[in-house]
């Protein structure tokens, strides 16, 4: 909205000597909608709309790049006010190396651009607009003020983004109720969703109750819409043996009773033993709330939970499978962020190690340090599993029932686990995404008009 009224009355900011931003660059993860936003500042402002995509700078022929940046800048100008969107910018913007001496045709069309956005006059109003989810790669001589005067962070929505990206979407389709009645529902389901995910969903549903012969969409599509964009897609028809599949009912059972009686465990949703996709056999969906925080206690009840599924294999079944391999990945992950990035770790002490990637840390820490955090994460996950295969053990006659019910029924929700295994013993505490996807949001959120609009 602050490009929109740059370029819509320019001399306000002009005549109180007010320099205007040249650029924004959008940075977020892919399918949050930096492009959408592009396209929607240019339609506010009502000003002509340049689109070009960092790869078509790019050529083999030396000196189309820095040709292509200059002709579209003097026809922004020429258009002017205009804005103009670079999407993936890091194709051509990522950092310069020390290759002195390289004709890099790459590098010569990130100078050409870097000359064109610090060599037109401000007055002139044209806005560049640069999408990417790479920001770290990027020339520092690009992020400098007076280029990108601003970076504009687009996350993964909250549950209230989520719901209002909902209502865009089920607009379109023909629901068997008002579309603010599943936006809120859906929205609890839908955590950690970018826009082109939640937009998926939509279209799943919608495409599973025509294969369903419907009429109209109804709660069960969207769910199962959910489901794919997760897990992928059902294969019934997959070829499982009777034992396979009795192992992968207490499994999926053990996840279920451990986070049934685990105080900070996320609610359960449902747990199916349905093959999905490529290689899962079954799984439990859970509800995450919408914390920004987590305590270690937290951390430990969701490492027993994930762990829940091999403890039942061991107490109940007499033998373990490979069943729980992406279990004790996350696992893992979770244990060794607890020790070297969180701090949770009293021997290793208050320090934090930034990560190179989702596996691998950066290592300013010597071979003792590393010795004493692989020590303190082995312990976390083995104090986990004891404490997991006694709850297991407890609860036992629980895990069988929920098992065999799920051999005849596949699919358990929330409802089953209550009838079989009574009220968690835990007070609800405060309203989370399970609350939001069976009553949606309260009244007094529904009528705000920050949510609402």
């Amino acid at each position: 909205m602050e490009f929109v009224h740059f370029l819509k009355s320019p001399k306000k900011y002009l005549d109180l000597g007010a320099r205007i931003p040249k650029g924004a660059l959008l940075v977020g993860p892919p399918g949050t909608g930096k492009t959408l936003l592009a396209k929607a500042t240019a339609g506010e402002a009502g000003v002509p709309f340049l689109s070009i995509s960092g790869s078509d700078f790019t050529e083999m022929f030396v000196g189309v790049g820095p040709s292509r940046v200059r002709d579209l800048f003097a026809q922004a100008r020429r258009e002017a006010p205009s804005i103009i969107f670079i999407d993936e910018i890091d194709a051509i913007g990522r950092a310069r190396g020390a290759g002195l001496g390289s004709n890099d045709e790459r590098e010569n069309t990130l100078n050409q651009l870097l000359v064109e956005m610090d060599g037109f006059a401000t007055t002139e109003g044209v806005v560049i607009l640069a999408g990417t989810n790479r920001p770290d790669i990027l020339d520092k001589a690009l992020l400098r003020p007076g280029r990108f005067d601003r970076q504009i962070a687009l996350d993964r929505p909250d549950v209230r983004g989520r719901e209002q990206i909902l209502r865009v979407h089920l607009k379109k389709l023909k629901l068997d109720k008002e579309p603010q009645f599943y936006s809120q529902r859906v929205a609890g389901l839908t955590h950690g969703f970018a826009g082109a995910e939640i937009a998926s969903v939509c279209n799943e549903a919608a495409l599973i109750a025509a294969r369903r012969e419907k009429s109209e969409i109804s709660m069960k599509e969207l769910e199962a819409g959910v489901d794919r964009v997760i897990a992928g897609i059902e294969r019934k028809n997959r070829v499982v043996s009777k034992d396979e599949r009795r192992t992968v009912a207490y499994h999926e059972a053990g996840h279920a009773v451990a986070g049934w009686f685990l105080e900070h465990a996320e609610p359960l949703l449902k747990v199916t033993i349905v093959p999905r996709g490529s290689a899962a056999l079954g799984f439990a969906q859970y509800v995450p709330n919408e914390d920004l925080l987590m305590t270690k206690q937290q951390f430990n009840d969701i490492i027993c939970m994930a762990l829940g599924g091999r403890a039942a294999e061991e107490v109940l079944l007499g033998r373990i499978t490979t069943g729980a391999q992406n279990d004790l990945e996350k696992v893992t992950l979770m244990a060794y962020a607890q020790v070297a990035e969180y701090g949770f770790s009293d021997k290793v002490g208050l320090v934090s190690f930034p990560r190179k990637s989702q596996t691998e840390l950066l290592k300013p820490f010597s071979n003792n340090t590393s010795k004493l955090m692989d020590e303190e994460a082995r312990a976390i996950v083995n104090d986990a599993y004891a404490r997991t295969r006694a709850l297991i053990d407890k609860h036992r006659d629980g895990v069988a029932k929920i098992a065999e019910l799920l051999l005849e029924k596949e699919v358990l929700r929330q409802e089953d686990l209550l009838a079989v295994l009574g009220e968690r013993p835990f007070a609800q505490g405060s309203r989370n995404n399970y609350d939001i996807y069976r009553h949606g949001f309260k009244q007094e959120e529904a009528n705000d008009p920050m949510v609402a609009s």
